[in-house]
């Protein structure tokens, strides 16, 4: 009697729909975080299977790709260069190079530093680790390749207008101001910031653009280090004689650390800690 009772209320609460209506409830219901790490995590899994040479060019593509954000930047300031609201406005061409990567799901680095470390954590192992490890040696690499060729079709092949050449120079100018150490600490925020937009892809498929363009827009206007996109100021820098080749690795890897401890060692860990409970039933 006490379950039929039980099921009665279930029923009183529940809204009677017809099959139609139902789907309707389905297609547009939020998903819930145990969803989102499955799809997350399969997509990780997906990634660590490509072969080493999709990688590559796919790692490299983006590495052109996301250098747009800092043409993008430049064009702006040139344009913009008499207006109180320079900064505002040239950093909205941060995000278009973001917008083109992730959209177009070519291989970012810091992307990476979530994705394929949920399956680690679900199922820890010796091989997984070197699947990782290989996978990001090759996307960094390979980013790092695509951002140094943009830089020198930028300004040494002179594929950009000189003109604009200084105004990405000038908006480069504040990555290699920064010490080794506040490029590290403003590196684990903009981990902390592609990591969640990672996260949040899923749930917003009809808005991912405009997802995008904030969060990135976030990382540009707080003036903090992105090692992918921030490789390409300094490559365009050193081209140009402004800083040496010693201080440019020294700011790419404390960002690199950045970038991976915001992503892997903050969001990661926090996105597996609140579904590890439920994935484990």
């Amino acid at each position: 009697m006490a379950e039929k009772s039980q099921q009665s209320k279930k029923r009183e609460k529940d809204v009677a729909l017809s099959h139609t209506e139902e789907q309707d409830v389905r297609d547009n219901q939020s998903l819930n975080s145990v969803s989102l790490y499955a799809i997350v995590h399969r997509e990780g899994l997906e990634e660590l299977q490509r072969p080493m040479m999709s990688l590559w060019w796919s790692g490299v593509a983006a590495g052109i790709g996301i250098s747009l954000s800092i043409l993008a930047e430049g064009i702006l300031h040139h344009l913009f260069k008499d207006s109180q609201y320079q900064f505002v406005i040239e950093n909205l061409g941060y995000t278009v190079g973001f917008v083109l990567v992730i959209v177009g799901r070519l291989q970012l680095f810091t992307e990476n530093t979530l994705s394929v470390i949920l399956p680690l954590l679900s199922k820890p192992s010796v091989n997984m680790s070197f699947c990782i490890a290989r996978l990001w040696l090759i996307v960094f690499a390979a980013n790092m390749v695509g951002t140094f060729l943009a830089a020198v079709f930028s300004y040494t092949l002179q594929a950009v207008p000189p003109e604009l050449v200084e105004g990405m120079t000038a908006i480069s100018q504040h990555y290699a101001e920064f010490s080794v150490s506040e490029a590290f600490s403003y590196g684990i925020t903009s981990g902390f910031i592609i990591a969640a937009i990672v996260w949040m892809k899923p749930s917003v498929k009809h808005s991912q653009v405009l997802m995008i363009v904030i969060f990135t827009y976030l990382i540009a206007i707080g003036n903090f280090t992105h090692v992918i996109a921030g490789s390409t100021e300094l490559f365009l820098l050193v081209l140009q004689g402004h800083i040496s080749v010693a201080e440019t690795v020294a700011l790419i890897g404390a960002t690199l650390m950045g970038n991976i401890v915001g992503g892997t060692g903050l969001f990661a860990l926090l996105a597996y800690g609140q579904v590890v409970r439920e994935i484990e039933r």
